[in-house]
């Protein structure tokens, strides 16, 4: 199994800690301390996760973040910042990081995340090789094993954890999912407070699937519950 870890960050002493702790639960580091470095060694080697910091030298770690998920390298990616504001995180996500963590923060909440990252990247390689190639939901495609959707004749591009929480909701039409229960499912990790992580990511996903986000016709909010994608549309 591969346990390697790059970690793109210029800070000697986070550096420093970072790799202590990693090692002592297991996983190998490989440093980076700028955005050219960083991208240049995504792209040549596999690697269980990369954690990225969003202030870098030479390229930002968001626009690195978004040069990755452009050119197709799907390496499960936690960004590690002290930029703390909720479009921070909203844009992280919506560029395709899988989770986004802010500094200060404790090792055992980091290495916790990392592996419940880690779980729904292989749950979702194993659910590859045994689940049906595609769902059809009246005009969308959910294509599982290419990893993409579309509507009718447009593709729709997703990150991988709105593709994760759209196919989730559309194998099974009409089900309803708590926020917690898709936190358990989806990013495999069911903390107090973060429910809202679930909000940011339906709402991204009505943006891109939904001809009108504020009258959804996909994926529907149960008030008080949570969400469903609509059974209207099941085959």
């Amino acid at each position: 199994m591969n346990k390697t870890v790059l970690l793109i960050e210029d800070d000697p002493e986070i550096i420093e800690v970072l790799q202590e702790n990693l090692k002592f639960e297991g996983f190998d580091t490989v440093v980076a301390i700028d955005g050219n470095s960083g991208i240049e060694k995504a792209r040549r080697n596999d690697y269980a996760m990369i954690l990225l910091d969003w202030t870098l030298p030479e390229i930002m770690g968001i626009d690195l973040l978004k040069k990755l998920r452009d050119e197709k390298i799907n390496t499960p990616v936690i960004m590690l910042t002290a930029r703390h504001s909720e479009l921070d995180k909203v844009q992280g996500l919506e560029y395709g990081c899988d989770d986004y963590i802010t500094k200060p923060f404790g090792m055992k909440e980091l290495v916790a995340r990392m592996n419940a990252v880690l779980r729904r990247y292989a749950s979702r390689t194993e659910d590859e090789r045994t689940e049906i190639p595609q769902v059809t939901r009246g005009a969308m495609v959910i294509d599982m094993e290419k990893h993409k959707v579309y509507i009718g004749d447009r593709e729709v591009q997703l990150t991988a954890t709105e593709f994760d929480l759209l196919a989730l909701l559309a194998r099974q039409p009409g089900r309803v999912y708590s926020r917690k229960k898709l936190l358990d499912l989806v990013w495999d990790y069911s903390y107090e407070g973060y429910e809202n992580t679930v909000n940011t990511h339906v709402n991204r996903l009505r943006a891109k699937i939904e001809d009108d986000p504020n009258k959804p016709k996909y994926v529907l909010t149960v008030w008080g519950v949570g969400y469903k994608f609509t059974e209207e549309l099941a085959n």
